[in-house]
């Protein structure tokens, strides 16, 4: 009999998307024995699931095939490539432009296990915001691009990040604060003061630390690796955007 498809299986119309954004297939080595398709499909399988890699189901490719095609991609900057080209396909959609000219800076705590790996803790989050934006670093991704100005954020980052932007970037940084912390923005608060309140601009940032969270592999961080860690975010947002519905024609 046919087996169903998995809930996080790629449709036909999703994998033209993505395959359209894919390096040509090399011509010389060996035959592939499973289609493209099988390394985000499996991926995508761990992430949403919360399983290991070799807890893969018996009637897809085995654990260490995805995870291999996973990581490789990871280490050419595929999946980032990807990411790059399916906002850029979205916006463009939408009527904006391609690449965004602001940014929303923030930060979750994530429980980490005993896998092995870099530690911390939430009090020290602001510390790495500097490692993120400044180009004196190695670091660069493509949201850092001529097009990005400013940048938005919680009192968290109040100090000497916004100069230290402005000097290296030209950038402007902008604190946004809760309405009972003085700030008179825009925002939509219920249960009073101190209730639940969408505040502006933020609440953008914490609605996709929400989407991050819908991915239960993304629950703790199980890897070893900074850039594994990082490239799941990658994968996780590709999901995502593959499966997000286009808006109707005006």
């Amino acid at each position: 009999m046919p087996q169903a498809a998995y809930p996080n299986g790629l449709t036909g119309a999703k994998c033209n998307v993505l395959f359209s954004l894919l390096p040509a297939e090399s011509s010389v080595g060996r035959p592939r024995k499973w289609s493209l398709r099988e390394i985000p499909g499996g991926t995508f399988d761990v992430l949403r699931g919360g399983i290991a890699w070799r807890a893969m189901p018996h009637d897809l490719p085995p654990g260490q095939t995805i995870y291999h095609g996973h990581r490789i991609w990871r280490v050419r900057g595929v999946w980032e490539a990807l990411h790059t080209g399916l906002r850029e396909v979205v916006r463009q959609r939408e009527g904006r432009a391609a690449t965004p000219s602001a940014a929303i800076l923030d930060s979750p705590s994530v429980r980490t296990t005993g896998s092995g790996g870099p530690r911390g803790q939430g009090g020290g989050r602001k510390s790495a915001a500097p490692s993120v934006t400044c180009s004196s670093t190695p670091w660069d991704s493509s949201w850092r691009s001529r097009c990005t100005r400013h940048l938005w954020a919680d009192a968290g980052y109040t100090g000497k990040l916004a100069g230290d932007i402005k000097a290296d970037l030209s950038w402007t940084l902008e604190i946004i604060k809760h309405p009972w912390s003085g700030w008179q923005g825009t925002s939509t608060c219920r249960g009073g003061a101190q209730g639940f309140c969408r505040v502006k601009r933020r609440w953008v940032v914490e609605r996709t630390f929400a989407w991050l969270g819908q991915s239960r592999r993304m629950a703790k961080d199980d890897e070893a690796l900074v850039e594994t860690a990082e490239n799941l975010v990658y994968e996780v947002m590709i999901r995502l955007t593959v499966c997000r519905p286009a808006k109707p024609s005006p």
